[in-house]
């Protein structure tokens, strides 16, 4: 068999493309050329230059996956240095592509509980933020029709009208909208079902969303018609369940998880918040609402589990004042457990819509 590398002109992009199908996706198992991840290469005698395109730009081993390629790149004879540029090109449901309701959003996340107090809004709002810091296009709709709290946590306080449009309030790179825009502040939603129906429609259809990668919906607590619309009316890409460790909220947790089962909705993972307290003067971790839950939570009902976040005054204080912990201590210990979640999860959703396109996957999230 001849050398791969015979030119003294050094290799070819053809040659240098055989090279990159032995360069594997981390997380994925594909390798980077059949997955289209290898986009703009160019040989110039001894330096290659080339976009490495992943499935979403909150990937979990972005860092690593570059040097990688990288350094296969300079393993090859001849070539000197490797300039690899990365870009996202964020996959998108083909069951939400196909509904009509929506237009332009790739994925829908739900963001559920069974109780209330657990900080489901909460993480649904640095979700999002965290998701816009990695660079998507990202949209928060408040689902919690009797108790919005996304205008307060997020530090938005009105849709824009364009010639006649709604388009969301912005704020951190994040799109959003809310009944909390509508009602009186202190005005009490009292609704029955059809009317949390139509709402849940309106806040989707008659809101200019523009392209969006992810859609993060902050549902209220428990399994009513909130959840069982959202359901109804789009495809969801998936649920994350928020819990404490406390034992009656894994059992409302629990009633989460079943809820979405029965209505089809791939559960991403389960989050235990407030998992710990550690405490400033000395250091110690105070388990105020117990330990372990959410893990063995996960054990039993046979779903992931996606990190723990740990009490923080801070996440309480920017909650208050509109200002979510991933941007305003990034580098606090509570911003850096939403962030990894926010990593997991983007990656679940690149393997999963890749495996309902077709394509089969080895995942190592």
């Amino acid at each position: 068999m001849p050398p791969l590398f015979s030119s003294s002109k050094g290799p070819t992009e053809a040659q240098v493309l055989e090279v990159l199908k032995t360069v594997q996706d981390p997380e994925l198992g594909r390798d980077i050329v059949s997955l289209g991840m290898v986009n703009n290469l160019k040989v110039d005698g001894s330096k290659v230059v080339l976009t490495l395109v992943l499935t979403t730009p909150a990937c979990p081993v972005r860092d690593e996956f570059q040097e990688t390629v990288r350094q296969a790149l300079v393993a090859i004879p001849g070539i000197q240095s490797a300039e690899v540029t990365l870009d996202a090109n964020v996959k998108g449901s083909a069951k939400i592509q196909s509904t009509n309701l929506i237009q332009g959003i790739r994925n829908i996340i739900a963001v559920g509980s069974g109780k209330g107090g657990v900080g489901k809004s909460t993480v649904a709002v640095n979700l999002a933020v965290s998701l816009a810091k990695s660079g998507a296009r990202v949209g928060l709709l408040d689902a919690d029709i009797y108790g919005p709290n996304i205008p307060t946590m997020l530090g938005v306080h009105a849709p824009v009208q364009i010639g006649g449009v709604m388009k969301p309030a912005l704020n951190y790179g994040v799109s959003a909208i809310s009944m909390g825009f509508f009602i009186p502040k202190g005005e009490p939603v009292v609704w029955r079902g059809p009317m949390i129906h139509g709402a849940i429609q309106q806040l989707l259809k008659d809101v200019d969303w523009g392209e969006l990668d992810y859609l993060v919906v902050d549902l209220p607590p428990g399994t009513g018609d909130a959840s069982l619309s959202l359901a109804q009316l789009v495809p969801l890409t998936g649920a994350v369940i928020v819990v404490t460790p406390q034992d009656v909220a894994i059992e409302d947790g629990a009633k989460a998880i079943a809820m979405f089962r029965k209505l089809s909705v791939p559960i991403l993972g389960l989050i235990e918040n407030m998992s710990s307290f550690i405490c400033p003067h000395c250091a110690e971790s105070i388990d105020i609402f117990g330990k372990g839950g959410g893990r063995d939570a996960c054990q039993q009902y046979e779903v992931e589990f996606l990190g723990e976040v740990p009490i923080d005054p801070r996440v309480r204080v920017g909650g208050d004042e509109g200002a979510p912990i991933v941007a305003a201590y990034p580098e606090s210990p509570a911003a850096q457990r939403f962030m990894d979640i926010t990593k997991v999860i983007a990656g679940k959703i690149s393997v999963q819509n890749l495996e309902e396109a077709g394509v089969q996957w080895i995942s190592m999230v």
